[in-house]
């Protein structure tokens, strides 16, 4: 098992369980309780959970969004798929919005060479893109939100409704025919709505995990999106129903 995988897993089953010991999640996972040890070191020093003697308790409670540095190591060859396929569907000469996240953060650096106008909504993204040499590059107002750095807020929503871009590109934390796209962060979820307002076209990015979860606030139906760009693991259930109700889906 993959570390990153191995990582997740933990961070699941501990947050289910409560609390697990070394030997448990060894059995768990397949790996040795040394592993498992340094593993659970690291998740502690990222926040996700607090260690004892033999074991370790979940800081995490069910429906929180793990920390981005976890989410960070997580599946990143799927996300630079997804990246590249979004960044084939924009046009240089766009205007373009780009949405917090791990996935569009990797958007944002597949546009980094390109002659776009550009408005990241995180100040990972807005890092990753100041050295652009042909980028025009645009920052909202905002408060960020320590650790994902994602700009939200009143000043962050003002600067969406003045604007209006060729294309959103948008992450999201669930994505389903019944629910819609989900957030974990009720003011996540607004500036997200804010950013459907102020585009002519909606593109949501989602590993196929995120077709099997549904968050706290509700953000849009999927008739609000015009694509959704994921992976193959994808449900066809799913990406079925999103077609038919005239979204395209495309998987990479």
């Amino acid at each position: 098992m993959a570390s990153t995988e191995r990582l997740r897993r933990i961070t699941d089953a501990v947050r289910e369980a409560g609390q697990l010991s070394v030997a448990e999640l060894a059995e768990l996972t397949g790996a040795s309780e040394m592993t498992i040890r340094r593993d659970l070191e690291a998740l502690g020093a990222q926040g996700v959970l607090e260690r004892y003697r033999g074991g370790a308790r979940s800081l995490l409670l069910r429906g929180e969004e793990p920390p981005f540095a976890l989410r960070a190591r997580e599946e990143t060859e799927t996300k630079r798929r997804i990246a590249t396929a979004v960044a084939g569907l924009i046009a240089d000469g766009e205007s373009v919005l780009i949405d917090s996240g791990t996935t569009c953060l990797e958007v944002a650096r597949a546009l980094e060479h390109r002659r776009l106008t550009v408005m990241p909504l995180s100040l990972h993204a807005a890092n990753a893109l100041t050295s652009a040499p042909q980028l025009k590059l645009l920052l909202p107002g905002g408060e960020p939100r320590p650790g994902e750095l994602a700009l939200t807020g009143p000043l962050t929503e003002a600067s969406l409704a003045a604007l209006r871009f060729d294309t959103a590109v948008l992450g999201c934390c669930g994505l389903n025919s019944r629910d819609g796209l989900t957030a974990y962060d009720l003011a996540d979820a607004a500036v997200k709505r804010a950013a459907i307002a102020s585009a002519r076209r909606v593109i949501a990015v989602a590993e196929s995990a995120k077709f099997s979860r549904t968050a706290l606030a509700f953000v849009a139906p999927v008739s609000a999106l015009d694509a959704i760009v994921t992976d193959e693991g994808a449900p066809e259930e799913e990406t079925g129903a999103m077609a038919a109700a005239g979204v395209v889906v495309r998987t990479v």
